[in-house]
Parts: structure tokens; sequence; C-alpha cells
């Protein structure tokens, strides 16, 4: 029997950021690849799967890196970075969305080079991931997330597989406003739950929240979620869950209907899986009743300003085929 594994990324981490030497050399510069002005810089990936997937280089090693909002620090994978010893241990559990993920370790990272994206003294949790590496056949070296991308206004496109990052100064304003040709057409108020992206929105006119991430293959919706609500959720078959822990679960998954975020954002039916959202809400401290993910993403291109709690929405282009 075919079976569908389904990395569902949403992580919550700590951060001990330094600010040392901020005043002698910047700790975050654009380098080589495709730089559209000082401010900005461009970068492609590859879906793997449904994951967005960018080539990195760390500590001299060359690799694959999963773009993950859900994480709030970058993840090193133990199993390429396993110089590790007991003194790095971190004192608290790591959480994932299945499970909380003990034996991992600290990292201070003195320079990682993400195509034209260089960054210096930035803290990493190591955990072995290797499980997804192996599944998506992927040398997996980790995954970048929230406090790598929080100084950026961060334009994700499924349209042409690339990530726009353009600096923004503490009030979310960006330091050069002639970044897109393309136009804004709508936008959203999101609330900024530590590193957590939640919106509201409806299910059939049944009010719920929605944490927003990159690394969610499927959509997740809670199994609690009024019944008015999942009247439109409208099941197909069973998957195997997976998460960092390498823990699986078998939920259902199906098609969502009739998500609106506001009066002008709404969605066609998404791919989603059934499950319980206890844990994760316990992990992030919220109530959330459901994730958008890579369907999210697939519908919407989407721009992403954490300083100004906004999401802006870019058209897709009309197919005329």
């Amino acid at each position: 029997m075919l079976r569908l594994f389904c990395f569902i990324l949403f992580l919550a981490f700590s951060i001990n950021q330094t600010n040392a030497n901020d005043d002698a050399s910047p700790p975050i510069f654009f380098t080589k690849a495709e730089v559209l002005d000082t401010y900005t810089t461009r970068i492609p990936f590859k879906l793997i799967d449904h994951l967005i997937v960018v080539e990195a280089e760390l500590l001299n090693k060359k690799g694959s890196f999963i773009i993950d909002t859900g994480s709030e620090t970058m993840i090193l994978n133990k199993v390429h970075f396993p110089d590790f010893y007991e003194y790095q241990r971190k004192n608290q559990e790591t959480s994932g969305v299945i499970q909380s993920i003990d034996n991992s370790y600290e990292r201070r990272i003195e320079a990682f080079a993400l195509e034209s994206l260089k960054l210096h003294d930035k803290d990493s949790d190591v955990i072995d991931i290797s499980h997804i590496e192996k599944s998506k056949k992927i040398k997996l070296l980790g995954i970048i997330g929230y406090n790598i991308l929080k100084d950026y206004e961060v334009f994700i496109d499924l349209h042409l597989n690339q990530i726009t990052l353009t600096q923004v100064d503490r009030f979310g304003n960006k330091l050069n406003d002639d970044v897109y040709l393309e136009k804004i057409v709508d936008s959203l108020s999101f609330n900024l739950k530590n590193h957590t992206i939640i919106v509201n929105g409806t299910i059939n006119n049944q009010k719920v929240k929605f944490g927003i991430d990159t690394a969610a293959e499927f959509n997740q919706i809670n199994r609690k979620v009024n019944r008015k609500a999942l009247k439109y959720f409208i099941p197909k078959r069973r998957l195997s869950l997976s998460g960092v822990g390498n823990k699986k679960i078998e939920v259902l998954a199906g098609k969502l209907h009739r998500v609106k975020l506001s009066e002008t954002i709404y969605f066609g039916p998404m791919l989603t899986v059934l499950t319980n959202l206890n844990k994760m809400n316990e992990a992030f401290g919220t109530q959330l009743d459901g994730i958008l993910g890579y369907e999210f993403f697939a519908q919407k291109r989407t721009i992403i300003n954490y300083q100004k709690e906004k999401l802006y929405f870019i058209d897709y282009p009309l197919n005329t085929q």
C-alpha cells in the first residue's frame, strides 16, 4: 500500500542571540547570488514534495535547508554535525507538533551562507532529523526558521519558486520601496505569538484561528473544531504523519472547503489532515483550530512582514491556455 508521509515541521525553539560586534560587522550581509539592491536578495528554491528547500553552505558543508516559518530558530541535522559535547545539551525540551523532543543541543554559528545571504553569530539547535532526510532523498543539513527571517520582508512565491528577502527597519518599513514588480492586491493583519503567525478566519462561517507554516506539507484541522466547520472537511483516505521526533500517527486526509480569512481572501478546496492539535497548542501556548501550509501558499503568493504583523498578497498570473 502506498504510504504518504507528511512532515509538518511546526516547531518551537528557544533562541539566545548575541549583539556582540554588531557595530564592527553587520550580522547579515549579501555577497554573491542574485542581489537586487543593497537591501534585497532573491533566493531560488526547489519543492521537495511540498517542502520549500534551498541550497546553502554551513561550516564548509553544502546541502539543503527547509524554509520553516514554524521553527523559532535554525535547526542543524545532528547526522551532519555530530561533534557536540554534553555541556552543549539544552536544559529544556524542544517542542514539536507531535511530541516534545529531548536530547537536543545548541551551537553558535559563526558564519552561514545562504546563496547571497550570509549570517554571523546565530544560535542553532541540533536534532537528529535523518528520517526526513532519508524519506525526501536529499542531503538535509537543517531548517531555517524565524530568527533568520524576522529581520526581512519575506516574499514566498510558489509561481516562480523563489523567495525574496528585503531588509526592514524596526518598524517593518522596507529600506528600499522599489522591490516588487508585481502589484500588491490585498493584505491581512496577523498576531505574532512568540514566533507563530496566527490569523483569524472562518470555515462555513464558523470562526477559527489558523497558524501559518511554510513547512506544513498539508493543512491541519483540529478534530475538536465546531461540527458546522467539520461538515466541510471531506475525508478521502488515511495517511501516516511523521514529525521531527520521528513518531508516526495515522490521520484522516481529505479536502477542506469554505475557508475564508476576510471578505476578499478565500480559498478553493485544500488538502488537509484531521488531527488533534492539543499537544501543539500546549507547546506554543496557543489555541489554534488549524494550520495552513503549502496549500495556502500554493493559492496565495504571500509576503510576510513580521514587524508590522501583516501579510500581503500578489495575484497569480491569469492562465490564458
